[in-house]
């Protein structure tokens, strides 16, 4: 007994250290939280009127690469108010670490976790290679650190957490709550640590990141984690149907081996995918079961694929569907009493506009001429693509935009597309087709097939909701505030850098109780040793005398920097 007791004095001594060493951490770091990311009175967002209900759950919708005339557009198409037309309250910056053009893994690392990050980054601190003029160099500390996220502090809560997509859940969005690497584009390994996440509920796209090579997927580590899924307890479905008969239990769901299909393809083309409301009446309905509350992230995630294509068709079905997952979440708003839905794109995309060039007497628009080239599209571009497949005669194309999009396409239509296509080395053919069609027959304008630095709209309903201009910085520290929870200190209880606390190995090929080695025999599946414990990286597993613990956060290893973070559960452990 004597010597437990004087081990958990020992452990709660290192502990102690640590939160002094991480609070330091926080101040020299700090310049890379927004100046006003802290929620307090300098804020440049206020709350509304203070109320007696206690916030237990937040949802935060995210309808990625939007503008507020995505929005005005939709109204217009289809003829009646929105369910956002009533929650406007604010705006939100979007400027990155490194650009004042954010791409959506910064712009969604700052929202889940309260630091600017460089583009292409997630969840994890930036580099000191390109700043901002306006930012300090982050500090060595910072750099390339895992930032802990509001999913991760409200798990630590006892809440229950979900995430919804329509695209692959490894898309830089959702894989910004639940992951923590210097590139978007490694999505095995975002796969592999969601996966150890503990997420209670994941709805999108992307089940080959789940499956080896050898069976058909991406994944190149040889694991297959469906079967990881399961055996930890997991219901796994991949239809509409089965979707909608879960009554209850942890979930994941994933409907398509890569993004899901549009909602104005679904019909056609994935008629067993189910649509994002109904996505996210399912996630609510099975997190709610939970008595001490959850979070919810869900994502419009395909408005961006619409914007970057400079589809307008593409762009008001995704949002009038997003729109529709929004009042399915207010609608359980209303009805609770406690919780709180927050809605703000990432960023723009696109730059559209109602009125370009081609648009000469703007000021005799009519409703006519701003919705009827519209009305006759059944597909987006990428279907109609799809329908056009490799014959690329100028009669193909032409009988296909007719049938698909209604649209009477000329010869030199067809033309600037093909010149636009290149062959296949240019612009995409769906990008080609909505750039040209957009152009001459619409009036719908666009600046970019990229991404915009303007603020964007924030919507909001519940109780002490914010109000006027917000960095997305604060966005993160506002909901960790509401579910009653630090983000500096879920730092400092789920990334313990272990250079910190242990020794490196001596390189005697014997580790001591208290040195650690990294094990790179598998360099896809590298194990962090730790006297004689071993501790995989991107999982949440401690391995010690033949007895597997499951931890409070998973073990990463950031390789720009060599430096390995462990949860503060390990100290008690090893």
């Amino acid at each position: 007994m004597e010597t437990r007791k004087l081990h958990f004095l020992f452990t709660l001594s290192i502990v102690s250290l640590l939160l002094l060493g991480s609070a330091a951490l926080a101040v020299a770091s700090g310049d890379f939280l927004n100046e006003n990311a802290a929620f307090s009175a300098n804020a440049n967002y206020r709350s509304s009127a203070d109320s007696e209900a206690k916030i237990k759950n937040i949802i935060i919708l995210v309808p990625d690469g939007c503008s507020q005339s995505v929005q005005t557009l939709a109204r217009w198409y289809s003829g009646e108010s929105l369910q956002l037309d009533e929650m406007m309250v604010g705006t939100v910056s979007t400027y990155s670490a490194d650009s004042v053009i954010t791409d959506s893994s910064s712009a969604a690392t700052a929202f889940a976790t309260g630091y600017k990050t460089t583009n292409g980054f997630i969840s994890i601190g930036p580099s000191n290679d390109s700043v901002l003029s306006t930012l300090e160099t982050p500090s060595e500390e910072l750099q390339y650190s895992p930032l802990a996220t509001v999913l991760e502090g409200s798990k630590l809560e006892g809440k229950s957490t979900g995430l919804v997509a329509t695209t692959r859940v490894t898309h830089a969005t959702p894989a910004a709550f639940a992951s923590h690497v210097d590139d978007r584009d490694n999505e095995n390994e975002i796969m592999e640590q969601m996966i150890y996440e503990d997420i209670d509920v994941v709805f999108g796209g992307g089940s080959s990141y789940l499956v080896p090579v050898a069976e058909g997927g991406k994944r190149t580590d040889g694991e297959n984690l469906t079967e990881v899924l399961l055996e930890r307890g997991y219901q796994y479905v991949d239809s509409r149907d089965e979707m909608l008969d879960l009554s209850s239990g942890k979930t994941w769901g994933l409907f398509s081996s890569s993004h899901m299909a549009s909602s104005i393809n679904r019909p056609f083309l994935a008629p067993s995918q189910p649509p994002l409301p109904e996505m996210t009446e399912k996630a609510i309905e099975l997190l709610s079961q939970d008595r001490d509350g959850f979070f919810l992230m869900v994502e419009g995630s395909q408005i961006d694929g619409a914007t970057h294509a400079n589809d307008p068709i593409y762009a008001v079905t995704e949002f009038l569907a997003f729109d529709e997952a929004v009042k399915v979440a207010v609608d359980f708003a209303e009805e609770d009493g406690h919780t709180l839905v927050l809605v703000f794109p990432d960023h723009n995309t696109g730059g559209m506009t109602i009125g370009s060039y081609s648009d000469a007497e703007y000021d005799s628009t009519s409703v006519e001429d701003v919705i009827e080239p519209l009305k006759g599209m059944k597909l987006n571009s990428i279907g109609v693509a799809t329908k056009i497949g490799k014959d690329l005669s100028p009669e193909n194309i032409k009988a296909q935009l007719k049938t698909w999009w209604g649209i009477e396409a000329t010869d030199d239509d067809v033309t600037e597309i093909l010149e636009l296509y290149h062959n296949g080395e240019g612009l995409s053919l769906d990008y080609a087709i909505s750039e040209v069609i957009s152009r001459n027959h619409t009036v719908i304008g666009w600046t970019t097939h990229g991404h915009c630095a303007d603020d964007v709209p924030l919507w909001a309903y519940g109780s002490d909701s914010p109000k006027g201009h917000m960095d997305n910085t604060e966005i993160a520290e506002y909901v960790a505030k509401k579910l009653g929870f630090d983000l500096n200190e879920t730092n400092e209880c789920l990334f313990i850098e272990t250079g910190e606390v242990f020794s490196r190995d001596d390189g005697d090929r014997q580790l001591d109780e208290n040195e650690y080695s990294l094990d790179m025999t598998d360099p896809l599946n590298p194990v962090l040793k730790i006297g004689d414990a071993e501790l995989p990286v991107s999982k949440n597993l401690l391995i010690k005398d033949g007895v597997t613990h499951e931890l409070n956060g998973i073990v990463i290893y950031a390789s720009e920097t060599d430096k390995i973070y462990i949860p503060d559960e390990v100290l008690s452990l090893v």
